[in-house]
């Protein structure tokens, strides 16, 4: 699998990384196991969890893994922090984050992480005590690089300059926002604030939560993350006409390519500029595999085209708003 540079550092990463949402919920040990070895043996190496994931149970049992399954210096391991359990509060305050990376290297097992991640930004907390936190991370040797998670591009901006501009300080690597054929909102500001600060975009739900694998185009499958307890609501925004105008383009192209809808659409956000990575969800190892299967498909320029063509966000005068889909 290719590695790439994340952002305008040195840190190399697989272009796909396998992302640990169900880890510990809906996917147990075992399955877990089978993810991280046919993800490991596919050349991958980016590995993302957080510290609210199972309620901390991802990042355990990634611990109980690395240290029987595949030894952790083969990982490049990325966990976040801020997020409060049960709410959709953060909390990015100095003493927090500190307070939460050391629980998170407890249960990883580990005296740092390669990529320590804000989960989202906080009104309540300054800018700069938030960054502080990541400072004090790298320069105590607890975390190698930093990034940001679901930040606007005024508040992505803000925070790259800061860190540029002051001595001592850490750049950002990264920022890990949704991207996908279904959500391209982030195209309008914080990809080009992304691009222009040297960060790196890890592209999370590439998928557009499932919908692009093409299996909600007849309703919502039983077993599928639509009719899960946990995301409950989640996949809804992403049923409507424009979405089911793009997931039949998308099957079109799957068609003409002999591919699949999963493949094409991973492929799609895969090699988008300023992507870093992608981030693979999956349940179980056959999931898994067929998105690692993308690896070997690349995308034409005219079906390319194509889907950027029917995906493209409505831009509105003079407001200037696109919709979000």
């Amino acid at each position: 699998m290719e590695q790439r540079q994340l952002g305008r550092t040195g840190l190399r990463v697989s272009r796909l990384g396998l992302g640990t949402l169900t880890w510990g919920r809906d996917t147990d040990e075992h399955e877990a196991a089978e993810q991280l070895k046919a993800f490991v043996d596919a050349g991958g190496t980016l590995v993302d969890t957080a510290d609210v994931y199972a309620d901390g149970g991802a990042e355990y049992l990634l611990s109980r893994l690395t240290d029987g399954l595949v030894p952790r210096s083969e990982l490049v391991i990325a966990t976040k922090a801020g997020a409060l359990p049960g709410t959709r509060r953060h909390d990015t305050s100095r003493g927090h984050l500190l307070n939460a990376l050391d629980g998170s290297l407890r249960r990883l097992n580990t005296d740092h992480v390669d990529l320590w991640q804000v989960h989202a930004h906080d009104p309540v907390t300054p800018t700069e005590e938030t960054l502080h936190a990541l400072d004090l991370a790298v320069s105590s040797g607890r975390a190698r690089y930093v990034g940001v998670c679901q930040y606007s591009g005024w508040q992505l901006a803000k925070s790259a300059a800061r860190q540029h501009a002051l001595p001592g300080s850490t750049p950002l690597a990264s920022v890990q926002l949704e991207y996908s054929l279904l959500q391209r909102g982030i195209e309008r500001e914080a990809l080009p604030a992304a691009q222009d600060a040297g960060v790196g975009l890890l592209a999370c739900s590439p998928l557009g939560r499932g919908v692009l694998t093409g299996k909600y185009r007849h309703g919502v499958p039983p077993e599928s993350r639509g009719a899960s307890p946990h995301p409950t609501g989640s996949v809804q925004p992403y049923l409507g006409e424009t979405s089911r105008r793009i997931v039949d383009a998308l099957a079109t192209a799957a068609d003409g390519l002999a591919s699949t809808p999963l493949k094409v659409a991973l492929a799609w956000v895969r090699d988008r500029p300023g992507v870093s990575a992608t981030l693979l969800g999956a349940r179980t190892a056959a999931q898994l595999q067929s998105s690692l299967s993308v690896e070997a498909l690349t995308l034409p320029g005219e079906i390319r085209a194509a889907l950027d063509d029917v995906s493209a966000p409505v831009h509105r005068y003079p407001d200037q708003g696109w919709t979000e889909l």
